[in-house]
């Protein structure tokens, strides 16, 4: 059957538009694949923001208890010269994921979605369809294209 359903090949959305050339599917995938590795980096760093700002609250139950067993000192000392300091000067770790929002992921991500627009009718992961399509097994059942194709003879 053809009806879009059944059919055994990818989807339009992962479809090469005519014309597109594997040189440019190669490159566009490159791109895409840079801005993935910046959404893990992007994961870590907001990992570290909030690590960090747990680090901070554990501190300060800390330096209460510390108070509390008669160390006022090493609680004064905790209190005023680590509690609450920037992570580098001028910043606590908001301001980091900010500024890196803000000034690199941000116009990362609008720049990539523009290449695979002008360069590939905007559709994703095509090198890795393409890719798929190559690998696998026609007609077996685990090996189907997208998620609602009926397997052959289902």
């Amino acid at each position: 059957m053809t009806d879009g359903h059944t059919e055994d090949r990818p989807d339009r959305a992962h479809r090469r538009p005519p014309g597109v050339d594997d040189a440019t599917v190669e490159a566009v995938g490159k791109v895409t694949e840079a801005l993935e590795a910046t959404e893990r980096a992007r994961g870590h760093l907001y990992s570290f923001h909030q690590m960090t700002g747990r680090s901070d609250l554990l501190l300060g139950e800390a330096v209460e208890l510390l108070r509390e067993a008669g160390h006022a000192e090493e609680a004064e000392l905790l209190e005023t010269e680590v509690l609450g300091r920037n992570v580098i000067p001028g910043h606590w770790t908001f301001q980091i994921v900010e500024g890196y929002d803000s000034h690199y992921y941000k116009p990362f991500a609008r720049l990539e979605e523009r290449v695979r627009d002008r360069l590939t009718d905007g559709l994703k992961h095509l090198y890795e369809a393409e890719m798929k399509e190559a690998r696998r097994t026609h007609g077996h059942s685990a090996h189907t294209a997208r998620p609602d194709t009926t397997p052959p003879g289902a």
